[in-house]
């Protein structure tokens, strides 16, 4: 579990005297949960200009020198996108022409990562091409949080740290004092998640949804597997899109006599008709963090959105300072 006693704010992070200064610059797809990062390492936001062109066309210019720097970009190429993945894009070929020392390509959400392999014949492996792409642009580092699969890291050749979302979601659970938890894998595709959650979360005992997805969007919910009845069931998950899988689970959860249902996941996508499943009364709590931007019109009352800024901010920090990110998490 992420231990906020050993994050420390950065004292030497508005200073100019490091050997390759750190910059810090955001696209436009998140720009609070940029400012939030931005505050944690003490430093402003880089300026630049952002626009778009009567064809539709993005224009990005750097305000400031950044020669000889390790700039970071935070952009998730959340919804809309394609728009958000071009701007990213754009973005690292502008810091790279300016000379930049090095440039690190923040991606709180991955977007396209569920098509990480071939289900079918000739489909396409977008979740790599995404990858070919960043790199190609010029990016010389990957920051990610939660990749959909393990697998997306080996599609990179060049470095990345995966970070996760769960020590900030798993801190809240704590404070709430739950008893009698039972840590729920909407599939059993999620299995290792959920134990390693489970694991962190004083060894809590581990259930599994049993489905079989139809099409896209579209799945089965057949049976548990393990024993939910009087417990506090908590599902977890690396995203909630639709939330078709997740509201099935947790009504299935229901049936099974579970006493509460958590529903915990770090990417909030919240696509169509997700907010009307969601707050439909099935759930105690939809807890998920800011990687993903809501519009105000996306809450409801269960809603519960945790910021992962301090802990993109630390891990930006060590990766700044050639300082180990995996002990953050241990």
């Amino acid at each position: 579990m992420l231990n906020s006693a050993t994050m420390k704010m950065p004292s030497a992070a508005t200073g100019l005297t490091e050997k390759h200064r750190l910059r810090l610059f955001s696209g436009s797809a998140n720009m609070q949960l940029s400012q939030e990062v931005a505050r944690y390492l003490g430093l402003d936001l880089g300026p630049m200009i952002r626009k778009r062109f009567a064809d539709g066309e993005l224009y990005v210019q750097i305000q400031e020198s950044i020669r000889g720097c390790d700039v970071y970009l935070i952009q998730p190429s959340c919804n809309p996108v394609n728009g958000n993945l071009m701007e990213l894009l754009i973005m690292i070929d502008a810091c790279r022409r300016a000379s930049a020392r090095q440039v690190t390509a923040v991606l709180p959400y991955y977007g396209y990562a569920r098509a990480d392999r071939k289900t079918a014949g000739r489909e396409s492996i977008t979740a790599k091409l995404v990858a070919n792409l960043i790199t190609q642009a010029g990016a010389n580092r990957i920051l990610a949080m939660d990749l959909h699969s393990s697998q997306i890291q080996g599609y990179f050749d060049i470095p990345l740290d995966h970070v996760y979302g769960s020590p900030v979601i798993i801190n809240y659970l704590a404070s709430k004092k739950l008893s009698d938890i039972v840590v729920v894998s909407p599939d059993v595709g999620g299995v290792a998640r959920a134990r390693a959650f489970a694991k962190k979360l004083d060894d809590a005992p581990l259930a599994i949804i049993d489905k079989r997805r139809q099409t896209h969007n579209v799945a089965e919910v057949l049976n548990v597997i393990g024993d939910v009845r009087g417990k506090t069931a908590v599902l977890v998950d690396d995203m909630i899109d639709t939330g078709g899988t997740i509201t099935a689970g947790a009504k299935l959860l229901r049936e099974h006599e579970a006493r509460q249902v958590y529903a915990c996941a770090t990417h909030a996508v919240f696509s169509p008709p997700a907010i009307e499943r969601l707050s439909s009364g099935v759930f105690e709590e939809v807890i998920v963090t800011n990687t993903i931007p809501l519009l105000e019109r996306k809450h409801f009352t269960q809603l519960t959105v945790l910021s992962v800024a301090n802990l993109l901010g630390e891990t930006i920090w060590r990766i700044h300072e050639d300082s180990s990110v995996s002990s953050m998490f241990r």
